[in-house]
Parts: C-alpha cells; structure tokens; sequence
C-alpha cells in the first residue's frame, strides 16, 4: 500500500494525504476550493465521542504566485475556517482539539501575505485607532471596537497564534510533519516525500484556463430593467451547489453588483452580462463569500465605481492590500471610490441607497436601495451578514463589560425589521449570521431566504421565498428597452465624428438575439452583415495566429470585412446569450462614405490587429477602448543602431523590426513591448531600460496617463512581474 496519496481535484488543486502520519494537505486554494473539496467527498462527516464535526485538509500548500491567469490563486481564509472551526482544531474541549495548529506550507512572501489577509479577514480594523482614521466619532468607535472584542471572545489574536507555518525557500527539502518532506523543482511545482515514496503536484493553471467552479450554471437571457433585483447567489462560503449570497441590481439600465463573492466572471456570464457592462459595486463587507470577485471587476477595461461607507471600504482596502503586498494606494487605481454616509439616503445618480450598521466580526452595512414611482418609493433590502437577536442581545454593555448600548440594539432590530418591497435577508444562524424566526413579524411584501448551505426547513419556507439562480424581481416595471440606448453610445464612441442623421440609419436595424455557443461569423466567409454586440460575450478566435480571446459588449464584429467583401480573418462565436444589432454591409458601406471614414478605419484596423496579437490587450479590453488606445498611439522610427528607452512615460511596442536589451536581458520582436511597468503602475521602483535596434524598426508610443485608466492593465503587468520574479 502506498505512503502517499494524491488525488487531483480541479485545474490548480489538488490533495495530498499521508494517512501514517494524518497529514491531509490541500494544494493551491483558489477562491471556493473548500466546495471542492466537498465535491470530491475529501471533506465528510465524522462523529467521535459523541461529536459531530467535518473532517478535511490540516495543512494548505500555497502557490508561488498569487495571481493566475488573472484570479487569485491563494485564499485561504475559508479553508483555515474550516479547519478551526468546522473540523474544530479551536474550540475548548472539541475532540478535534489535540493541540495541532493548521499549517500554512510555501515561499515566505506567500505565507506572510496570507497571514496578514487572514487576520484582516477575521477582524477587520483591529484598533480603535484604525477605526477613527475613517472619521466616526470616538464613541462610535469605541462601541466599535467592543462589539469587535465580543466577536473575538475578548481579544484580537495575531494569526501567528492560530497556525502554523513551514517555509519553502529555494529547492531545499523542508520537513512539513514527522519525516514528510516538500521541495520545489520550479516555480508551481513540488514534490512531497516520504519513506523513499514522491509525489509531484503541480499548481500552475495552463494558458487561457481559469479555476473551475464547483457548481453547475446554466445560461440566462436578462433584460436590463428599470429598477430590477437579479439573484446571483442564495449560498454561503459552505454551500457546494451555490454561488455565495450575492445580487445584481438594474437602475434605468445601468448595471450594479451587490457584494462580489467567489466565480463572479462566471456567474456573470452565465447571466448574459459582460464586464464592461458593470457600472458599480455596493459592497457591504470583507469576508471572502462577499470579496473574492474584486481580483475580476479589477480587470475590467475601465474604473467601476466602488460604493460603501468609510469603515467597509477601509476594511476592504486592508484586507485587499495584505493580500497583494501592495501599498493602499493600489485599490484607488482600480476603483472608483464614492463613500457614502451610514444611515443617511445617498442619492446615486436617481438611485437612493441606505447604509445600515449590522453586528459582525468585521466592519458591515446592510443596504436599503429605493426609488421614486407613481406610487412612491419602491424598495429593496439587502441584508448579508446580520446576528440573530439572541446574539445581539447578548452584547448588551454591563458596567463590567463594554458592548452595544441599549439604544443601539434597539436601532439595529428596528432596521431589520422596516418593511419593504422585497427584502433578502441570511439565515444563516449561529454566532454570527441571522436567524429566521426574528423576521416572523416582518411586514415586507416579500422575504427571500439566503446565506445557508442546507435545505430549508418547512419552518423556514413559511416566512420566506427562495430565488434561484437567476430569477428577477422587477421592483419597477420597465416600458423601454435599454439595448439602444447601449447602441447609441456605442456607436458614437466608435464613430464620434458621424452626422446623426447617417447614425440613425444604422440604429434603425434589427436586434437580434444569438444563443449561447453561437457562431456569428466564421473565419473565411465573405459577410453581408456586421454586428455590433449590445450585451454579452464573443469569442474572437484565429488557430492558426494563435488569437483567442474575449471581446465584451460594444464590439463591432465583421466591420472590415463587410466593407470590403474579403473573407473573415477569425471566427467570432457567443459564449453566452448576445443581443447584437444587426447592420447590412450595404448601409454600413454608405454611412462609411458620407462620413469619409475609411481612411481612419483603416488606420485604427491596424493598430487594432497589433494590440489583439499582444497578451497585454487581448482580454478584458473592449473594440472602444482599443480605439481610444489606437487614436493615442504615436508611431515612431528607429533606425538600425539606434537606441530607444523607456525613461518616458509610455508604452512601447514593436510594430516591425526588432530591438535588443542593453543590458543583456534579452531581445524584442513584433508585437513585443517595453515600458509597461513604469507606464502601468507609475515610474518610481522601476528602472529605466534601453534598447538598440539591431534593424530598421517601427515602433509606437502609447501613453502612459491612459493606460493607467484601465484596471486590466495594472493586473497584468502585475501578473506578469510576479512570475518573473519567481519565489524567495
């Protein structure tokens, strides 16, 4: 019989189990892997001494790098819970409770950036004068800081005291436990020992693969509504056929998350909506179940705004911070701040939202969102996470004991139960979600039910609804269709020098919706149509160039060879539900001609086909945005010997020729570039490189003040420095 075991789980985790010695390691844990885990029947159910408790992973080996093909490879906050308290490796007197600590095993930048993330993750602010930083008053946040200090059973622990580490510097063997040993071969790739027996796991995901999600979606076609509540996620952090509570809010068409769990890329497209398409997240706390997602909306082409009160939005840029090694500047570079003032009604562009404190462990609101119809204001409540009464209760401040004052537990049960149109509320029960008998009282016309991982209860179903993936709850009947309005905007940022009157023709066409997996536009044909996408996602794909990538709503498909009546260069294939209006080539033939475009087009075709055969712009960067990038790009000459350096602030790329590093480091062809790091993330800590080129060479110029406008630009070039940089 072998020594050890492994299974493999899922692209990019996988299980290795020594039962001689009872080590059970969970290699990589991206977002979600505990559900994993529970899928494969490697977390299960045990009784002894008359307790019942989950079994699973002791010890977690985390990846060299954190971030893969643009997701978070390390999140082992949810797994470290689970091992502590699910499998009961904290609580006094558990059977479970021998002493033994979780162990985090990996390099020492990795291990240090998970334990500052995991105390960020169980504490949030972690002292009254972090709290005022956010500018309440001081007795706010002493109240804060006591209810914190209830949570935390009396005082905040450094993560040191929760788990244990092994570091894994270079390829040198380190003992994890009792003779097993671990090396690295190379970057991602590992091989555990023990008693003459190897294993070798390896985390790296392979080009163009995400981490899978552990639970089934099926694809939605959603209209863009007035005032609308999309149910994107009932689940909790536990639930292995769930997305993690979570809701998408439609305002006059506008599209809004609601807290950004675990797969959000996926539970979005499996809902028709693109990237692009989000205009803002409200986000009401830190735990993982609600935060996971922030890596994706971060690789969006543009800013989304960020909503949420100074004391959630300082927890968040903690947590998120700790988890990158970068300084707190970094969230602004990807976000939009707008910090909205608790319990007052913040009005956003005609949508009013109310912040409402809610007793957790870290800093959280619930929200209230309303707006004005015929018959006044129609509302909706989102309420994840919130504390069951009897705990509330139980916080009450006692001359020997600091917590919630008796008026503001009375406050926190009033705004729990204030009716309104629809209301989801976490039932999740125990020391820190809610409970449902506390809202049998609740006159809202409608309860949904969220934020468990079991079957509801008979008990349970009589209070409130469910809503499955996908359901609408239209909180304001919707008598437009927001697709032209989409196509309107898009048109004219592709052609902002168009008469209206030619732009009307064009929007007087049909919108037509493709199916899932639809192929719009095959690579060879000859096309008497060209499609702008109005909603969800397009595959662009070429095999034999090597191009694959995703091109989101508001992308003209077909334009060149339309005009032209040459076969396609790629093949463009939906990947989920697509709304596209529909062009005939003859009308878009005539309105290039009276609007004298070609010559511009032209121009912006090609510089379009270069940045699509680049990494850097392949994903996530709308036709729009590659427009305004190629309207930007300034070409230059570089004759042979000459030398060229990236001391301006600006991208450069290799149109044709090719150009050597100075420093020895190596040699750049077409489509290759230099620069992007001081003109991504800023200049300082970068240094200045020069090239020569070794021939007559084009290059262009692209400035470095708009690409840093676009998120997915700073994560990549992240991503791209931190496997370079290998592992300490």
């Amino acid at each position: 019989m072998r020594k050890i075991k492994m299974i493999e789980v899922a692209p990019g985790i996988s299980w290795v189990e020594v039962p001689d010695v009872e080590l059970r390691i969970l290699c990589g844990c991206p977002a979600d892997s505990v559900k994993h885990l529970m899928k494969r029947g490697l977390i299960v159910f045990t009784e002894r001494d008359g307790v019942k408790f989950e079994m699973g992973p002791n010890a977690i080996l985390l990846s060299d790098v954190l971030l893969q093909n643009g997701e978070f490879s390390s999140m082992a906050e949810f797994p470290v819970l689970q091992m502590l308290y699910r499998q009961g490796m904290i609580l006094p007197g558990h059977p479970n409770n021998n002493g033994q600590k979780p162990l985090l095993i990996g390099s020492p930048d990795q291990v240090e950036a998970q334990m500052e993330y995991i105390y960020r993750g169980n504490y949030g602010l972690v002292s009254k004068e972090e709290i005022l930083e956010t500018g309440v008053d001081e007795a706010t946040a002493d109240e804060q800081m006591a209810m914190k200090l209830r949570f935390a059973f009396g005082a905040i622990r450094p993560t040191k005291d929760l788990l244990d580490t092994r570091m894994v510097v270079g390829e040198d063997a380190t003992e994890v436990m009792a003779g097993v040993t671990v090396r690295r071969l190379r970057q991602n790739l590992f091989e555990f020992s023990y008693l003459e027996e190897t294993v070798t796991v390896d985390l790296n995901l392979p080009a163009g693969q995400g981490y899978v999600v552990p639970y089934p979606l099926d694809f939605h076609n959603v209209k863009r509504g007035y005032f609308s509540i999309l149910h994107s996620g009932q689940g909790d952090g536990w639930d292995p056929n769930r997305p993690s509570m979570s809701s998408i809010m439609m305002f006059q068409g506008k599209v809004y998350l609601i807290d950004v769990g675990p797969n959000v890329h996926e539970n979005m497209a499996a809902l028709g909506i693109s990237l692009n398409e989000i205009h803002g997240l409200f986000h009401t706390h830190s735990h993982d179940d609600h935060f996971a997602g922030l890596a994706t909306l971060a690789r969006s082409g543009h800013r989304i705004e960020y909503y949420a009160t100074p004391l959630v939005r300082a927890s968040v840029t903690k947590k998120l911070c700790a988890l990158l090694s970068v300084e707190a500047s970094f969230f602004s570079k990807c976000f939009n701040i707008n910090d909205m003032v608790v319990d007052e009604w913040n009005n956003i562009d005609g949508l009013e939202v109310r912040p409402i404190f809610s007793p957790h462990p870290v800093e959280t609101t619930i929200m209230r969102f309303r707006s004005l119809w015929e018959d006044g204001y129609h509302t909706y409540a989102h309420f994840a996470d919130i504390a069951a009464f009897s705990v509330i209760d139980g916080m009450l401040e006692t001359p020997d004991n600091p917590g919630l004052k008796a008026d503001t537990i009375a406050k926190i049960k009033n705004d729990y139960l204030e009716p309104a149109n629809t209301k989801k509320i976490d039932i999740g029960g125990g020391m820190i979600h809610g409970n449902i008998e506390d809202f049998v009282s609740d006159l809202s016309d409608k309860i949904i039910l969220s934020h468990s991982a079991v079957p509801y209860t008979a008990r349970q179903k009589e209070i409130g609804s469910g809503a499955p993936f996908g359901a609408v709850d239209d909180l304001i009947p919707i008598y437009q269709d927001y697709a032209w309005r989409f196509a309107v905007e898009y048109l004219q940022s592709y052609f902002p020098t168009a008469s209206d009157y030619y732009m009307r023709i064009l929007l007087n066409n049909k919108v037509e919706l493709f199916n899932p997996e639809s192929i719009i536009l095959k690579e060879g044909a000859v096309n008497s149509e060209v499609f702008l996408t109005l909603t969800g996602n397009v595959e662009m794909l070429g095999a034999d160039e090597g191009v694959n990538c995703i091109l989101h709503a508001g992308t003209i498909i077909g334009e060149n060879s339309g005009l032209k009546r040459a076969p396609s260069a790629y093949t463009y294939r939906t990947t989920n539900f697509v709304q596209a209006l529909r062009i005939p080539s003859s009308l878009f033939k005539v309105f290039v001609d009276q609007n004298d475009l070609y010559g511009e087009m032209d121009k912006l075709e090609c510089r379009r086909e270069l940045l699509n055969h680049m990494p850097l712009f392949s994903e996530a960067i709308s036709y729009s945005l590659k427009n305004k990038i190629s309207h930007a790009m300034v070409p230059l000459s570089c004759a042979a010997g000459e030398t060229v350096s990236n001391y301006e602030d600006a991208l450069f790329i290799v149109e044709s020729g090719s150009l050597e590093a100075l420093d020895g480091t190596g040699a750049l062809s077409v489509t290759e570039c230099f620069g992007g790091e001081r003109a991504v993330l800023g200049s300082d800590g970068h240094p200045v490189l020069e090239y020569r080129a070794k021939e007559d060479s084009k290059l262009y110029k692209i400035p470095g003040n708009l690409l840093r406008e676009m998120p997915i630009l700073i994560w990549k070039v992240m991503e791209g420095l931190e496997k370079r940089g290998g592992h300490s």
